[in-house]
């Protein structure tokens, strides 16, 4: 079996399983001799931001010389996206060894009669595989969908769990209220492990507190209040933290959007509680911070284009905040696109109230998920944009974007991660 093939074969996963017990995992883990024991885990949580947030922390863990993993989801370009080790993909070569070792447990479990790894089981216990292989010093930990019964969770002794901003997403499957969700992203907390957590929302933040007494887990709470942002250019943002260990450092990061600052905060005061673990002087996190590097999420792929993955409801809010920062010196051009299990109507409503753009075109991604670009084109109309450029492949939509733009304007391509990633490879296979 090659690179391709193996690639085949996990994408095909879901349509020959179901979601499996925290305890299959478990034993997954231990049949490939608990490859997950030979490195420290920082494991993250969150609706938004658990991403950026790993990376701040890779990012800061490298430049204190440490080797580190990061395994995070979903990929936008390529699968192997999902497995970095000191910030860079995995080659094909170490993502197929990893995958046939999996194969060859999946193939005895189901001829003994039990289960298959699910799509995403699959990708973590190769991570697990590709990083002990790799002697990394510490692996970043993204969950997927929630916490509590996440296969991450398999992962039985963290140095830390950090929990991002919990907003409304995957309601079907974590409930339909902050409360409910977060109860399922505080299961990733360990008795006696410090939990670092997002406590702008009193609702997520109470469960949060309460999970963390019943298991006596020092707990951490980070809020925007906590942070003052000093300056933000097309370059980036400066902040500081407020709290007697960082005294007055100014902090920068190379993003744009606010809401990069809470998950800067929750990575630099994850290093402040784990200082005696982790060596890294005030310089260090510094760069780390500056340095770091995270595809999707209000990154600038071109000069004044702007791309962000923002597809619900808290996403699309910190988008607007963001863009409204920036309409006041550039007139504002917009790409839109969303799937269909996304409440897209609303997102383009809470866009147009707030922002006014130049121009607006639309395109369609997500294959089975897809929306029309007409239809999207038709809401946008609604919201009042009559002139609205609409285009059912991503490369016509972009190149329309960038000629709109024009040399004094900002474009932001904006609602969904599909977007993003199609983007991204048409940006690839032009250079």
């Amino acid at each position: 079996m090659n690179y391709e093939e193996a690639v085949a074969y996990i994408e095909e996963t879901p349509k020959f399983t179901t979601k499996n017990k925290l305890e299959h995992t478990k034993e997954c883990l231990r049949r490939l001799g608990n490859p997950q024991e030979k490195f420290r885990v920082i494991h993250v949580a969150g609706t938004n931001g658990k991403g950026s947030t790993c990376a701040f922390l890779t990012s800061i863990l490298r430049e204190a010389g440490y080797s580190c993993g990061l395994f995070t989801s979903p990929h936008l370009v390529e699968i192997n996206e999902r497995f970095q080790i000191n910030e860079v993909n995995i080659d094909n070569a170490a993502f197929l060894s990893a995958f046939l070792k999996v194969k060859k447990l999946s193939d005895e479990l189901v001829e003994e009669g039990s289960y298959h790894p699910t799509y995403f089981e699959m990708l973590f216990l190769m991570g697990m595989i590709i990083f002990a292989e790799a002697g990394v010093d510490y692996v970043t930990l993204e969950t997927g969908l929630g916490g509590k019964l996440d296969a991450t969770t398999a992962v039985e002794h963290p140095i830390a769990c950090v929990i991002a901003s919990i907003s409304f997403d995957h309601m079907q499957y974590l409930g339909d209220t902050i409360e409910k969700i977060a109860v399922e992203k505080a299961g990733i907390i360990v008795p006696g492990v410090p939990v670092i957590y997002d406590g702008n929302d009193e609702r997520a933040a109470r469960v949060i507190r309460a999970k963390a007494r019943e298991l006596g887990s020092p707990a951490y709470e980070v809020k925007r209040e906590n942070t003052e942002i000093l300056q933000i250019t097309q370059r980036g943002i400066d902040f500081s933290l407020k709290n007697e260990y960082y005294g007055n450092t100014i902090f920068k990061i190379p993003f744009v959007a606010r809401y990069q600052v809470m998950n800067g905060a929750l990575a630099l005061t994850a290093m402040e509680v784990l200082k005696e673990e982790v060596s890294a002087s005030l310089e260090t996190i510094r760069r780390g911070m500056e340095n770091t590097r995270w595809q999707g999420r209000m990154e600038t792929v071109l000069p004044g284009v702007i791309v962000d993955g923002a597809h619900n409801e808290d996403g699309i809010a910190k988008f607007v905040e963001t863009a409204a920062h920036f309409q006041e010196e550039h007139p504002l051009t917009l790409l839109f696109s969303a799937v269909d299990d996304k409440d897209y109507p609303d997102m383009i409503h809470t866009i147009c109230e707030q922002i006014h753009f130049r121009n607006v075109v639309v395109t369609q991604v997500g294959g089975y998920r897809m929306v029309p670009a007409k239809t999207l084109a038709d809401i946008f109309r609604k919201e009042g944009y009559e002139d609205v450029q609409a285009f059912e492949e991503v490369p016509a939509a972009f190149e329309k974007t960038l000629e709109l733009r024009g040399k004094d304007g900002l474009a932001f391509c904006v609602g969904s991660l599909y977007l993003v990633g199609e983007i991204k490879s048409n940006i690839r296979k032009r250079n």
